[in-house]
């Protein structure tokens, strides 16, 4: 039994076992307000996930890191923009089924902001060909089958969940 936590602390939980649980990703939709465009990044030729495809800014958890932490920290590494936890909001949420490298599956957390300072540049030459900004209704293909679905789930509906391959 877990003892009930003090009201200044949270809750210990027992903890998983190292790989057992899905990976956590987060990205970032950054929706200028004025321009109606998102901002997109380009995966280099030689990326381990999705090569040449067009994708949101965004990575992996690191541990102990919130998963709003990882939007921020991933936004700022690929593209050099500044957001705070604050202006991001649930835009998607994508549960992915095991593959190839993923044995227990991927969630990510897909937010979106339209307040940031900053110009995005492409900060990793070495993952990415290019960072630039897009029409919405004219997306550059391909682009990656999540993100395709996060976005139109964005644009069209507000916060939703995809399942890709269960």
């Amino acid at each position: 039994m877990v003892p009930a936590p003090r009201p200044d602390e949270s809750p210990t939980l027992p903890s998983a076992s190292p790989g057992s649980m899905p990976l956590l990703v987060a990205t970032a939709v950054v929706h200028d307000p004025e321009t109606g465009r998102i901002l997109l990044l380009q995966r280099g030729p030689d990326a381990a996930f999705a090569p040449g495809m067009w994708d949101l800014p965004g990575g992996k958890s690191e541990p102990g890191e919130p998963v709003t932490g990882t939007a921020v920290r991933e936004l700022a590494e690929e593209t050099g923009l500044t957001v705070r936890p604050e202006h991001l909001r649930l835009a998607h949420v994508i549960h992915g089924a095991r593959k190839a490298g993923v044995p227990h599956g991927f969630l990510t957390v897909v937010f979106a902001t339209r307040t940031w300072s900053g110009t995005p540049e492409n900060r990793e030459p070495d993952k990415h060909t290019q960072v630039r900004w897009a029409d919405p209704r004219a997306l550059p293909e391909p682009l990656v089958p999540s993100t395709a679905t996060a976005l139109r789930g964005y644009l069209a509906d507000g916060p939703g969940i995809a399942l890709r391959g269960w």
